[in-house]
């Protein structure tokens, strides 16, 4: 999806509360060439918390809610996708454990200017390692 040497630029990690955790549909990375890839460590789906997502084929602009696909599946699946693909959390209603991981990846060229932000919000991780595709 990079179509090149790429980094791991940044990880986080997010657990939605009981009766919190939405957000409106956004972009990771809007008009940026990156790669997301969202790891569930509980299992998912519309009760507690789980991703939506807008499919590009439908982006015509600002996204459209009433577009979105609610995500649903086991603690170990991963969602990869283009982190400027409309997205954001549901309200975990149920209270069920709802935690995730969000890996970010970006081409190598782009490593100067995320290292510059990161700098500035004091964010300490190794991103020195490069994955070449084959």
């Amino acid at each position: 999806m990079l179509g090149g040497p790429f980094f791991l630029s940044q990880v986080e990690g997010r657990e939605p509360l009981p009766g919190g955790g939405h957000q409106p549909l956004h972009r990771d990375g809007a008009g940026m060439k990156a790669v997301a890839a969202l790891v569930f460590l509980d299992a998912y789906g519309p009760d507690n918390g789980s991703t939506r997502v807008v499919p590009r084929h439908l982006d015509r602009g600002a996204p459209d809610e009433t577009l979105s696909l609610v995500t649903a599946g086991e603690a170990g699946d991963i969602l990869v996708f283009d982190a400027d693909l409309p997205h954001g959390a549901t309200c975990n209603r149920s209270g069920a454990r709802r935690r995730s991981l969000l890996l970010s990846f970006m081409p190598v060229g782009d490593r100067a200017s995320i290292e510059a932000c990161r700098a500035v919000g004091n964010v300490r991780m190794d991103t020195s390692e490069v994955f070449i595709p084959s």
